[in-house]
């Protein structure tokens, strides 16, 4: 755990140093939109915390560090289980979220490559064009279709919402151009057409399975990890009162 942590915080790292906000830390705060490369940073800084803890605290032999590799690992699980619990019970709320997280991303696509990526590969998945639909790109300032918009791409798509043709080796970035101009039946042939939203979902509910047997596999490795700890803790205390 403690080197994937540390390969992960690496790449975060790494990324940040490439897009040259390590030297401009005033950056990471202005991109408008969800920065993944946060992801690696948060998820390796807590694998390496969690992994280094319980290695060296079994190592050593060290009762705190074991304690706080338990007592970490249980706030994680009690705070994934609350999120779930409150997912359940707030799912317009979640709904109403996810909608504004991803066109607050729209707004932003063109302002950070690791972002751009994410909603490219988000959209060629599941299939889907803008939170509710392609007109959601009328939020960003290269893709809306106001007259004063001077872009080549006013009134298109990103090439992620185009339809792929298999006869097509090459993939065409501007298939997208201005297809918004067209109607929407007409829209269907060359673009998605739904919205990511609701195609999120509709994945949710065809993979229930399998998204609910990873995450109580994650619960049940984490409840092991805190009851191990807590084992090895007693066996310390009890050679040590021995002695």
């Amino acid at each position: 755990m403690k080197l994937l942590g540390a390969a992960f915080l690496s790449i975060g790292l790494w990324a940040w140093a490439e897009k040259a906000m390590l030297s401009n830390i005033s950056s990471i705060t202005d991109l408008g939109g969800f920065d993944p490369v946060w992801l690696f940073i948060v998820v390796g800084g807590v694998m390496f915390i969690l992994g280094f803890a319980g290695c060296i605290g079994a190592l050593r032999e060290n009762t705190f560090l074991l304690k706080f590799f338990s007592v970490f690992l249980g706030l994680i699980f009690f705070l994934e289980l609350t999120a779930g619990i409150l997912a359940f019970v707030f799912k317009d709320w979640i709904k109403d979220q996810l909608n504004f997280f991803i066109n607050n991303n729209v707004k932003a696509y063109r302002d950070d490559i690791d972002l751009q990526n994410l909603i490219d590969f988000a959209q060629e998945y599941w299939s889907c064009c803008g939170a509710h639909g392609p007109n959601d790109w009328n939020l960003n300032i290269y893709f809306n279709c106001t007259d004063s918009n001077p872009s080549r791409e006013r009134c298109g798509v990103p090439f992620s919402c185009c339809v792929k043709d298999p006869a097509e080796d090459v993939l065409n970035t501007q298939c997208g151009y201005d297809v918004r101009l067209q109607g929407e039946l007409d829209q269907q042939k060359y673009i998605y057409t739904k919205g990511c939203v609701g195609q999120f979902e509709k994945w949710l509910q065809d993979n229930l399975i399998i998204v609910a047997g990873i995450f109580v596999g994650i619960a049940l490795l984490q409840i092991f990890g805190i009851c191990l700890a807590q084992n090895l803790v007693s066996d310390i205390r009890a050679v040590k009162a021995n002695w």
